[in-house]
């Protein structure tokens, strides 16, 4: 098994993990301090309080004090959209005290029961979300709802500025993890789209795409090589890297197969035997969350499988064990960190 970047993988999840555990830590003996801030509504004090505690443990993950929905606050440090923090911002969350009546934390924003109300300063100026519509469209055979966003206010700002109002904006009206799940292309516009309609009615239409989105399934798929050579795949559909969060491990299993046709596809005994080994990998991943098959691909005499996996767990170990055993050559199992899912976004829905 080639472990590319392992070593250096270990460090950096022990440094996280101690990070995480420093915080909590400090929380604990901090706590008192942070609900005297929040009680007497100094913001600066809290900024100066929590900002370098949750930059400690990653500094581009961003946090806030809001509302909570079972306790009085919620304290949210978030990777707001960065895939490659998300699974730390959950690690975050998985360590923390049991909520209680003051306080429950969350890895990610969560929708304002009434964002229609809600004022943002953006760039010096009063971002009300009521005054904020939407175009929206679902391309054909898509699920996922591709945005156009327009404030009157957008005209007086910068593109970047426009970007991350609208994404603050999404992110209230309809919950972070949502966005990432069911919003495709987001376009903040300085002119109101057409058939644009106010904001609050994005979380119907999201629903509606959700509920016609159906069970998981593969989906199978033919193409090229670099090369020209033919390829067939299949992959997982939907696939998210925002369903699994805590699987921030790419595990990639080559396997050479003996019995091809002339397109370099596997044929006879090879079939039978991928087909049995999918089969096994399939019943080594099941009983547990740990590891999720993503997709395979098959092309000159060799099928590619990925696999995301927990860097916490013995995932990748029991995959490669079970690659080892592989009769049709020597199977090439490599293993490395890629929490944005970036070797099968290709594949990503």
């Amino acid at each position: 098994m080639r472990l590319f970047g392992r070593e250096h993988d270990n460090e950096e999840a022990v440094r996280q993990d101690d990070a995480v555990a420093a915080f909590w830590a400090w929380w604990q003996e901090s706590r008192p301090r942070v609900e005297a801030l929040v009680a007497a509504g100094d913001k600066e004090g809290l900024a100066e309080l929590l900002a370098p505690a949750v930059g400690a443990v990653h500094p581009g993950l961003v946090w806030e004090v809001a509302p909570g929905r079972s306790a009085v606050n919620a304290l949210v440090v978030t990777a707001a959209g960065d895939a490659e923090l998300r699974p730390l911002a959950h690690r975050w969350a998985g360590a923390a005290p049991a909520a209680d009546l003051m306080w429950e934390f969350h890895p990610s924003r969560r929708p304002d029961p009434q964002p229609a109300g809600l004022s943002l300063d953006v760039g010096g100026f009063t971002f009300g979300l009521d005054k904020l519509v939407l175009g929206l469209r679902v391309p054909r055979g898509s699920d996922r709802v591709d945005v156009s966003a327009y404030h009157p206010i957008f005209s007086e700002l910068d593109e970047e500025t426009r970007t991350e109002a609208t994404l603050l904006a999404l992110d209230r009206i309809l919950g972070e993890d949502e966005v990432a799940r069911w919003v495709g292309e987001i376009t903040p516009a300085t002119a109101a789209p057409i058939d644009a309609v106010a904001a609050a009615y994005l979380p119907a239409v999201v629903a509606d795409v959700a509920s016609g989105a159906g069970e998981d399934q593969w989906l199978l798929l033919e193409g090229q090589t670099g090369d020209g050579a033919p390829l067939v795949a299949a992959a997982r559909h939907p696939l998210r890297p925002v369903d699994h969060p805590l699987l921030d491990q790419h595990v990639m299993i080559t396997l050479p197969y003996a019995h091809h046709d002339a397109d370099g596809l596997p044929a006879g005994a090879s079939e039978e035997a991928l087909r049995a080994f999918d089969e096994r990998l399939g019943a080594l991943l099941a009983p547990r969350d740990d590891a999720l098959l993503a997709a395979h691909l098959s092309a000159q005499g060799h099928r590619v499988v990925h696999v995301y996996a927990d860097s916490r767990s013995d995932a990748a170990a029991r995959v490669g064990e079970l690659a080892a055993r592989w009769k049709e050559g020597k199977a090439v199992v490599d293993v490395e960190a890629d929490p944005a899912w970036a070797a099968v976004s290709a594949f990503m829905s």
